[in-house]
């Protein structure tokens, strides 16, 4: 049976305090068009994610599609994760003028350097 796909309410960060303690207690990487903030969760718990777009991505258009690909691109590769994480993603301003596969490249190459990727035989 595959695991579920979508992206509910329990899956995202909403709060402000828990994107702080992410910031605060979690690790840091940055890769390509992209930061990832993560805070590792005991087993059992929910993976969660977390979007932060600033104004310095440009206006409300490019930052709600930088949004929709960080998203998707966690949506589609959530089962790929070897633990449960609490994960904040902060889009940069090269992120505009980026494709899917870009951005999706982008977010793989920093769940290898976070070593948060299953190993694949």
């Amino acid at each position: 049976m595959t695991p579920s796909l979508s992206l509910p309410r329990n899956r995202r960060i909403k709060q402000g305090r828990d994107f702080a303690r992410t910031k605060a207690h979690g690790k840091r990487v940055h890769s390509g068009c992209l930061i990832a903030n993560w805070l590792a969760l005991p087993p059992g718990s929910p993976t969660r994610l977390g979007v932060i777009t600033a104004r310095k991505v440009g206006n409300a258009v490019l930052r709600s599609r930088a949004r929709r690909l960080l998203r998707e691109a966690f949506r589609v590769h959530q089962p790929d994760l070897n633990q449960p994480v609490d994960i904040v993603l902060v889009a940069q301003p090269s992120i505009v003028d980026k494709a899917f596969a870009e951005v999706e490249q982008d977010y793989l190459a920093a769940l290898r350097k976070a070593r948060l990727l299953k190993e694949t035989p």
